[in-house]
C-alpha cells in the first residue's frame, strides 16, 4: 500500500508558479498517488486559478532559449526548466539562438507574456516553428493555449515530484520512467495495472470512481472566470452499430444520459451515473450558451466525440473555453 505523499506551498510552487495554485494543493494534502494529485492539480488549474493566477504562472519560466533567473522564487523550478530546455539548447546553433531571441521579443510584445510550450524533448527548430504558428493567433486563443501548456509542464513536474518523494519503490520506478514524457507517465501506470490483474485473479469490487466517467465545466475567457447557469445536456448516439454522419440532422437517433446547470465554479452537476465501464458509442454534450450570453455570436455549442472500447474504463473530461465569438475544447481526464 503507497504512503500518502505530504507536500508543502513550496513544494507546489515548483510545480506551477501560481501561488494560488500552490496554496489550494498544499490545502488538500495528503495524496495517495501522482493520479490524484494529478486529477486536483488540473481541478484547481482550471477551476479556482483566476487569470492573474495564470499570468503568474507564466512569468514563473524563463524565455525558451534563455537561462533560468538566480532570483527565480524556486530554485527547483529553475532546475526543471533548465532540464526542460536541454534538448532544445543543445540543437541550438548562434542562428537559431539570435533567431529565438527576436522570436521571444516579438511575441512578448503581442501577447504581453512569455511564450509557453511544453519544451521537453523539442528542438530549437521544433520550438521556433511553433513559436511562428502560434503567433498568428488572437491574444484570446494563446491565452487559453498557453494555459494548457502551463498544465502539461505542471503534469510533469508532478511526476517528478512525486519520483522524489514516494517511499514506494514500483510507484518511483514507474513515474522515473516516464521521464520527460508526460504520456509515457500515465501509461506506465496503466500498464502496472493491467499486469497486477493478470498476475492476481481478484474478485469482482465496488465501483472505484469517484465521479461520472463524462465530466464538463465552462471557462469564461471574456471575463476571466468560470461560467455558471448555464445548462449542460449529454447525449449518446443509439444505433451501436453506426455513427452520426456529417451533416447529418437525424436527432431522433441521440439518446440523453442526463443534464444539469453549471455551478459558481463553471462545473456541471452530474450528467450520468457513475459506473466503471462506459458505454462504448458516439456521445454529444450541448451547451446552452445562447441564454449565458444572448449577444454572443453561439446560441448553443456541442461537442461530439467517441468513446473506443479501449477507453471504456477511461475518464473523459470535456470542457468548454468560451467566448463571445470564440469557442474551443480539448481532452482532460
Amino acid at each position: 500500500m503507497e504512503s500518502p505523499i505530504v507536500l508543502g506551498e513550496k513544494e507546489w510552487l515548483a510545480c506551477c508558479g501560481s501561488v494560488r495554485f500552490a496554496q489550494e494543493m498544499a490545502s488538500i494534502t495528503p495524496f495517495s498517488n501522482y493520479e490524484e494529485a494529478l486529477d486536483a492539480a488540473r481541478d484547481i488549474w482550471f477551476h479556482k486559478v483566476d487569470v492573474n493566477g495564470w499570468l503568474e504562472a507564466f512569468a514563473a519560466h524563463p524565455q525558451i532559449g534563455e537561462s533560468p533567473s538566480q532570483t527565480h522564487k524556486s530554485p527547483t523550478s529553475a532546475q526543471w526548466s533548465k532540464g526542460e530546455q536541454s534538448t532544445a539548447l543543445a540543437t541550438a546553433t548562434d542562428s537559431t539562438l539570435q533567431e529565438l531571441y527576436d522570436w521571444n521579443v516579438r511575441y512578448r510584445q503581442k501577447f504581453g507574456f512569455v511564450f509557453l510550450i511544453f519544451a521537453s524533448g523539442r528542438s530549437t527548430p521544433e520550438i521556433l516553428a511553433e513559436m511562428k504558428k502560434r503567433y498568428h493567433n488572437r491574444p484570446i486563443v494563446e491565452f487559453e493555449l498557453a494555459a494548457q501548456e502551463q498544465m502539461k509542464i505542471t503534469e510533469l513536474r508532478l511526476s517528478k515530484l512525486f519520483s522524489a518523494n514516494t517511499k514506494a519503490a514500483h510507484t518511483a520506478d514507474m513515474v522515473t520512467k516516464a521521464g520527460e514524457d508526460r504520456v509515457g507517465v500515465i501509461g506506465g501506470h496503466l500498464t502496472a495495472a493491467n499486469a497486477n490483474a493478470n498476475e492476481i485473479q481478484k474478485p469482482p469490487q465496488p465501483s472505484t470512481r469517484t465521479r461520472p466517467p463524462i465530466t464538463t465545466h465552462i471557462l469564461d475567457l471574456a471575463r476571466g472566470t468560470p461560467a455558471a447557469g448555464i445548462e449542460v445536456r449529454l447525449e449518446k448516439w443509439g444505433p451501436v452499430e453506426s455513427q452520426p454522419l456529417f451533416g447529418g440532422f437525424d436527432s431522433a437517433n441521440w439518446i440523453s444520459e442526463g443534464s444539469s446547470v453549471t455551478d459558481r465554479d463553471g462545473r456541471s452537476g452530474q450528467l450520468m451515473k457513475t459506473v466503471d465501464a462506459l458505454n462504448p458509442g458516439v456521445y454529444r454534450i450541448s451547451f446552452n450558451t445562447g441564454m449565458y450570453n444572448p449577444e454572443g455570436f453561439f446560441p448553443y455549442v456541442s461537442i461530439v466525440f467517441k468513446v473506443r472500447e479501449s477507453q471504456k474504463l477511461e475518464h473523459f473530461h470535456v470542457p468548454l473555453l468560451l467566448s463571445p465569438f470564440s469557442f474551443s475544447t480539448y481532452r482532460g481526464s
